[in-house]
């Protein structure tokens, strides 16, 4: 069972969760396919973009997009799909495919953390629904991102951000609610608008200076870098013949200078 505490701010509200599964009435998933806004599609598949990049270097962990994830095995229309999720461990590969993750099956465990894209079609269900959920799952961090704006004001938004966190009781806070950028301890990054706010990024600082980059970014900038260092032994030849041809000349000139003051003696 859920309940709110409404702390002294709100930036702390936190979601109490009892430990066994529970569902509600209204959670079950839609099998209808809702389309995505550009916006939504494009700040999905770069954030997606970085985690995956960035977790080359992680051990045993996934990066998932519209993953199904249950938590209830009597009620399995009951999730989440997390627009882009951190699973760590990795869940293991059924015939190497992953179709869900289901917490009661050994080896599947919910996200450590994961992203919602707030919909500006329904977005109190981004504000209000989806932590609820997600504090059931057992998901250990939720980023809730508005890049439109469009949360409800009737549930103190529109926030840019929100960051949902777990602590070591287990109750799920909201500690952060503005407009970023935010640390995540779940990833090791701060959660950086871009782009005017229409787009999620990662860094390393809070000033958003040293971004983690996607693989395209990454292989484009080690190609820079390569362009740079051929451009560069380039000019270094350049000078050094340059340098060479100089010296010859300066070598004909003494010897010329040389032969002229033998004749004269």
């Amino acid at each position: 069972m859920l309940r709110f505490e409404s702390m002294n701010t709100a930036r702390h509200l936190k979601l109490v969760v009892d430990r066994r599964p529970q569902s509600r009435r209204g959670w079950e998933l839609s099998e209808e396919t809702m389309p995505q806004s550009i916006v939504h599609n494009d700040s999905t598949g770069l954030i997606e973009a970085i985690l995956s990049f960035r977790a080359r270097s992680w051990p045993n962990t996934r990066i998932a997009r519209d993953l199904a994830i249950r938590w209830d095995e009597r009620n399995p229309k009951i999730g989440i799909d997390p627009d882009v999720c951190v699973l760590c461990p990795a869940p293991p590969l059924e015939n190497g495919n992953l179709r869900s993750v289901r917490t009661w099956i050994p080896g599947h465990k919910a996200p450590i953390f994961a992203v919602e894209m707030v919909s500006d079609t329904n977005p109190r269900k981004d504000y209000e629904i989806a932590p609820e959920k997600y504090a059931e799952s057992g998901t250990g961090e939720l980023c809730i991102f508005d890049p439109m704006l469009a949360g409800p004001k009737s549930l103190g938004g529109p926030y840019r951000l929100q960051l949902w966190c777990r602590d070591e009781s287990g109750e799920f806070r909201r500690v952060y609610a503005g407009s970023g950028p935010v640390y995540s301890p779940a990833i090791g990054g701060y959660l950086v608008p871009v782009e005017d706010g229409r787009k999620l990024r990662i860094a390393e600082d809070e000033a958003g200076i040293h971004l983690w980059p996607t693989a395209e970014e990454a292989e484009r900038s080690a190609k820079e870098v390569e362009q740079k260092a051929k451009e560069m032994e380039r000019k270094a030849k350049e000078m050094e013949r340059k340098a060479k041809e100089e010296a010859l000349l300066r070598v004909a000139f003494f010897e010329a200078a040389l032969r002229k003051t033998t004749k004269k003696e």
